[in-house]
């Protein structure tokens, strides 16, 4: 692996090389201001005119030659546009065949200039993190503050395309047109959904939509996952992927995900009426629901260092360990015992294998599925949380089989040792355990392999920005441009990869802690609280969640499909933060008597923006996050577990320690937290807010 300024060296398109950025230039420019500095020849705020008229020039050069570029190829259009005319008057075969390859050429050349785009705003943000680092100031909010919606300003120009679109949809409309329509006069734009076979358009579509960071729903999705991605994929790593990859070895693992959702939200109606019956308060629901999540913070980080060698064993030992928890889940009741059932919870929380999922995705699914396996991970956990309570219901019964009981209370429990049996058999006859690759396995690129590697990266889509936003393996360099080795390994502790986060990091973390926390108030404490309030039955409730569930995939649906490609995301993210605060204070029991409708309500507009707002925040997370913790037993995906487990364990603990005070007064002890935690992640967010971009 090697440092950005070299890889941008040799990655440009040679002749383009003088219009890039000159990140060697403005790299040692930052050396050369701190030891100036440090000297006292030089005061700060010379050093911060000086650089962002360096940056101004740096960015008004890009932006000139793009537009120049664009300007070559809109007259290109225009010049075929005449052609197709003159064909349409008087039609030859073979000279629409030439005139189709014609379009494809231009669109192959608009596809350099998109990767060209590309190159240089991940530049850009590089060197703007390289300088707060090295500075202590926060010149990236200064900087994207003064430019970014100033009339002269060119810096959106190169992080947001213009006019490029208007050269996608010219090739992709003449391409259309030449296609044989069997005497149809519709056009595209009659006929938007109807698919148009043509590889170059869905490159160009896939371009622009990295570019623009806007999204279609399946990428929306996708983010909640936050499976993030090391390097740019080559030909050779993505025949090693396909090579890997085994489509009912990725169905194991989402039936896992799926299975494990359903574990945690199934007794959730009933958790109430469990601890009732074993003489307990109602309210150390709280502590039977959370003592899944404790011990689902230790297994986070032995299934995720685990999954560094197998894939097969972790996750026949989870469905063994689950197995194990739901049984003794059900017998507890039977037994009479309060601390069989906390074990029980226990061991299916050590049973958590979403680390295993995750990195499984990540390292074995090839990168043009990725992203709809991502998304499937997304839907198979918000559909698990759905049917959860929604299972709990129709298990209304009570039977007696060799003087074991089956009733509302147990048959969760045995429901899910029946379902994880079947998995593990399942998994041991279908799962295939992936090659791992050795030093030995990696083969040696000649130079005309290196020269194709921008040809292959032409034809996919391009990088995404927490690809590249290797902001600590960037560290200054020699003349060669190689980083050290130390500062490019991937963290190998918490605390390593505590002290990679940055500021913008850590905001987003609190803003996944405080919706997980937001979200566990409203699910965990729900039996109790509608029955104390409304005297709901366990059918009730389990309804009111499975609804609650199944609102995440169509709001999705909206906010990626359209609010993704309207807003950017720090406003979607600051607007949703806003909602949940709104959500939380009408949550509260104001009046007398507290009725269904504000309940209902206000619990329904505090989760459905909860649920935007943990997708927004998970995508601007891969953003800002160094690529030291793409990779690795540390990774990001670990920190944003961890922070949202903590997160489930604590506000379970707040409804157990609410419930002593008496249930009449749970309610609002439980929402002064959240509605706390949500403040500071607000004014959290504004603080930061010019950095998320």
């Amino acid at each position: 692996m090697v440092a950005f300024g070299k890889k941008l060296k040799e990655r440009q398109i040679q002749e383009w090389e003088g219009y890039y950025i000159n990140y060697k230039l403005m790299k040692k420019k930052v050396k050369q201001y701190t030891n100036q500095i440090e000297a006292g020849a030089l005061e700060r705020r010379h050093v911060l005119k000086d650089f962002s008229r360096m940056l101004d020039n740096q960015i008004e050069k890009i932006v000139l030659f793009m537009l120049e570029q664009q300007g070559l190829l809109a007259s290109r259009i225009a010049q075929l546009n005449e052609q197709q005319e003159t064909l349409q008057e008087q039609p030859d075969i073979s000279k629409i065949s030439e005139l189709r390859e014609a379009y494809r050429a231009v669109g192959q050349d608009l596809l350099k200039l998109l990767f060209f785009v590309e190159m240089n705003a991940i530049g850009l943000r590089k060197i703007l993190k390289k300088f707060d680092k090295r500075f202590g100031y926060k010149f990236t909010d200064y900087y994207v503050k003064t430019r970014a919606n100033h009339p002269y300003s060119q810096l959106q120009q190169v992080f947001k395309h213009v006019g490029l679109g208007a050269v996608v949809g010219a090739i992709s409309r003449n391409l259309a047109d030449l296609q044989d329509r069997q005497g149809s006069y519709l056009s595209i734009y009659d006929q938007p959904a109807l698919p148009l076979q043509e590889p170059v358009v869905d490159s160009l579509k896939s371009a622009v939509d990295r570019l623009t960071h806007s999204t279609n729903f399946l990428e929306f999705l996708g983010q909640h996952a936050l499976i993030m991605h090391d390097e740019l994929p080559s030909a050779v790593d993505e025949h090693i992927e396909d090579q890997r990859y085994h489509f009912m070895s990725l169905l194991l693992n989402l039936a896992n995900t799926f299975l494990y959702m359903v574990n945690t939200y199934i007794i959730v109606p009933t958790a109430d009426d469990y601890s009732t019956s074993l003489g307990a308060a109602p309210t150390v629901c709280g502590i039977v629901i959370g003592a899944m999540a404790v011990a689902q913070i230790f297994s986070s980080v032995y299934f995720s260092a685990w999954s560094n060698k197998s894939y097969f064993r972790p996750l026949v030992f989870s469905s063994i360990v689950l197995l194990i928890g739901n049984a003794m889940y059900a017998l507890a009741y039977d037994a009479n015992s309060l601390t069989i059932l906390l074990l029980g919870r226990v061991f299916c929380g050590l049973g958590s294998a979403r680390a295993v999922n995750r990195r499984y995705i990540s390292d074995c699914v090839p990168l043009k599925i990725r992203m709809q396996a991502s998304a499937g991970f997304v839907s198979a956990s918000a559909l698990g949380m759905a049917c959860g309570p929604a299972f709990a219901g129709l298990l209304q019964t009570n039977f007696k089989i060799f003087n074991i009981t089956f009733n509302q209370v147990t048959l969760p429990g045995w429901v899910m040792t029946i379902a994880w049996l079947c998995y593990l058999v399942w998994l041991s006859i279908s799962f295939r355990e992936p090659a791992r690759e050795t030093e030995d396995d990696a083969p040696e690129q000649s130079s005309a392999a290196q020269n194709d590697k921008l040809e292959k990266g032409l034809a996919q889509p391009l990088l995404t920005s927490a690809e590249h936003e290797q902001d600590d393996g960037d560290q200054e360099c020699d003349a060669s441009e190689e980083a050290p080795e130390e500062s490019r390994r991937p963290a190998n502790s918490l605390g390593a990869a505590y002290r990679l986060l940055t500021p913008s990091v850590k905001v987003q973390l609190l803003i996944y802690f405080m919706l997980k926390y937001a979200m566990e108030i409203l699910l965990s404490e729900s039996s109790v609280i509608s029955s104390y309030y409304f005297g709901w039955t366990t059918g009730t409730v389990s309804i009111f969640l499975a609804c609650l569930g199944l609102t995440v995939l169509p709001i999705n649906i909206v906010v990626g499909n359209y609010i993704s490609n309207m807003y950017e995301d720090r406003q979607i993210l600051l607007t949703s933060e806003i909602v949940v605060f709104l959500g939380i204070l009408f949550s509260f029991q104001f009046i007398v008597p507290y009725s269904v409708p504000q309940y209902v309500c206000s619990g329904l507009i505090m989760f459905v923006a909860a649920e935007v707002l943990e997708g927004v925040n998970l995508s601007l997370l891969s953003r800002v996050m160094s690529s030291r913790l793409s990779r690795g037993t540390y990774n990001g995906g670990l920190l944003s577990t961890e922070a949202g487990t903590l997160a489930r364990v604590i506000a379970d603990a707040t409804i157990t320690i609410g419930g002593y005070f008496g249930q009449s007064n749970l309610l609002n002890l439980t929402l002064i937290p959240s509605l706390v935690i949500c403040i500071g992640s607000i004014v959290a967010t504004c603080c930061t807010y010019n950095s998320l971009y």
